[in-house]
């Protein structure tokens, strides 16, 4: 078998800058707190964990005092921040730059929807780390949309400003986008009666993977995704994979494959989302190569 890791596929910026301001942090100190996962990948936290990094919640984070606690690339609303101030924790915030350029684009809409009795709408994940931390800019007065059913909290007859989670698909922002703009017309008269803008906020660090993985998939025999369970990026970009190439496998690590999957002469194409360390994949590069004689026998 030949097997080949996609040179395109691991962490983001955004999630290698956290990493490395948390490993940085814990060379001088033996325990930094971290608000959530810092990555939705259970190995990579277990060996930063190993390392000293505690992850809580926020309702431990309120009990906290005199400590250093990390925010991840996701983001955090204006809450965290106030509760930094109160009970005198140091922030180390790892907060993605393009999330918080989202933040403080979300919070100028909602400003100005305020003034015209409109609303902000979330393409994204309710309950989602980022999207915590960008309803937290409205008030939690934004609208979150995922699913069709969703759309029935919008007032279609008041001005709407839509924005994207940063790493949700193209695909599906544009499809809401055509839905939002469908009902606003049935609504009203015709769409220059109430004001609707779609702002196309994703990351393209997230975004551009999607065509590269189409031709990763097409390229290779077998796929096999590596990506924590948990990562919503990691769901989506494993459907890219699977809709090109049937031979395509999400696996959490290498303990989850199976022989069965291979065939002798097969290219392997192994591949990650934006929350997958290149560690992980290289491990199970390893394992597939190890099992040569067995696939072949």
């Amino acid at each position: 078998m030949q097997v080949t890791i996609d040179k395109n596929s691991g962490y983001c910026f955004g999630v290698e800058f956290a990493i490395q301001m948390a490993e940085d942090e814990m060379q001088e100190a033996d325990r930094l707190y971290c608000l959530g996962d810092i990555v939705h990948n259970d190995m990579e936290v277990k060996r930063l964990s190993d390392k000293g990094l505690v992850v809580i919640d926020r309702e431990s984070l309120k009990d906290l005092r005199d400590c250093k606690v990390l925010i991840r690339a996701h983001g955090e609303p204006p809450e965290t921040y106030k509760l930094a101030i109160e009970n005198n924790i140091e922030l180390i915030d790892a907060s993605c730059p393009v999330v918080l350029k989202l933040q403080h684009r979300v919070k100028t809409a909602f400003d100005k929807m305020e003034k015209q009795d409109g609303q902000i709408v979330i393409y994204g994940k309710k309950g989602h780390a980022e999207v915590i931390g960008l309803t937290g800019q409205t008030l939690e007065k934004a609208v979150v949309v995922m699913e069709d059913e969703d759309l029935e909290k919008i007032d279609f007859s008041k001005p709407v400003t839509l924005f994207s989670q940063t790493t949700k698909s193209t695909k599906g922002f544009y499809a809401l986008k055509a839905k939002i703009e469908e009902r606003m017309a049935k609504a009203n008269q015709s769409l220059e009666e109430v004001e609707f803008t779609a702002n196309d906020s994703i990351c393209r660090q997230v975004s551009n993977r999607e065509p590269q993985l189409t031709r990763f998939a097409n390229e290779n025999d077998v796929i096999i995704f590596v990506s924590g369970k948990k990562s919503s990026n990691g769901k989506a970009l494993y459907q890219v994979c699977k809709a090109e190439n049937e031979r395509s496998y999400f696996v959490e690590n290498e303990s989850e494959i199976d022989t069965a999957w291979f065939e002798t002469n097969d290219k392997v194409g192994i591949c990650g989302a934006t929350s997958t360390p290149m560690w992980l994949m290289e491990q199970v590069m390893d394992y597939i190569n190890s099992l040569g004689e067995v696939v072949s026998q």
